[in-house]
């Protein structure tokens, strides 16, 4: 006899969970962890403050930057790498080992490197999210059929032709996948670089509610974040949906 699995949908879960966090939060069973319906009152309020809106702003053009070289550079690597097995063998190794190593571990050498100001976050957004975007480009690459190759070369396509026109068309699936992937470690960075930093934009109000125990600012700080990271996971997720004819014409 096979039991049956009952599915809940997923905005069930999370409404279980907020239940869990309201209760603990109104029993004061863990002093840190405040009533969720307080930390979004709260974050109501934190999203019109003028010290948040400028470090949020500071943040977002980190953010945007690092994401900016990560996606350029990522795909860049990730077709040098798909094209040439010489440059694949130099270059694979370390960008697997990039991709896999703790980089938070980096972050103090390049404070030392590069200062504490805002070229350090952009370093970090970019460092956390380019491998992951190479590797995927790389993949996509791989997966464009020799059948499409070869009909651009009977048709005389240049070399520049051949990347811009079918390899990274055909591609294009595994590219986004690889950007929303690398948004959402670019996030983590930019969080475990302004923390560690303390000094800038969003990390220095994580610091500052942390030491004076603001804990309803603090996970309505954070609640932001993670509300930010989904949204644009979403859209580029809508957005790989909208171009997954091109993962089919390769089978």
């Amino acid at each position: 006899m096979e039991a049956k699995s009952i599915n809940i949908p997923p905005v069930f879960s999370l409404l279980i969970w907020i239940g869990l966090w309201e209760i603990v939060g109104r029993l004061d069973l863990a002093f840190i962890l405040p009533p969720f319906s307080d930390v979004i009152r709260e974050m109501t309020v934190l999203i019109v403050r003028p010290d948040f809106l400028a470090a949020a702003w500071q943040t977002l053009q980190a953010f945007a930057i690092g994401m900016f070289f990560a996606i350029t550079g990522g795909i860049a690597l990730g077709f040098i790498m798909g094209t040439s097995k010489t440059a694949n063998g130099v270059l694979g190794m370390w960008v697997n080992i990039l991709a896999s190593a703790p980089l938070s571990s980096l972050v103090p050498v390049l404070m030392l490197l590069f200062g504490l100001g805002q070229l350090t976050v952009i370093i970090i957004v970019a460092l956390f999210s380019i491998w992951i975007i190479t590797l995927d480009t790389y993949a996509g690459v791989l997966h464009t059929p020799t059948s499409l190759k070869e009909m651009g070369r009977s048709f005389g396509a240049s070399r520049w032709q051949m990347l811009s026109k079918i390899l990274f068309w055909s591609a294009l699936p595994e590219i986004l996948a690889g950007v929303r992937l690398g948004l959402i470690r670019a996030v983590k960075g930019i969080v475990i670089g302004q923390l560690l930093l303390s000094v800038v934009a969003l990390g220095r109000m994580f610091r500052t509610f942390s030491d004076n125990f603001q804990f309803k600012e603090f996970w309505a700080l954070t609640l932001i974040l993670f509300v930010f990271a989904l949204l644009f996971s979403t859209l580029i997720g809508v957005f790989e949906k909208k171009v997954e004819y091109y993962a089919g014409t390769r089978t």
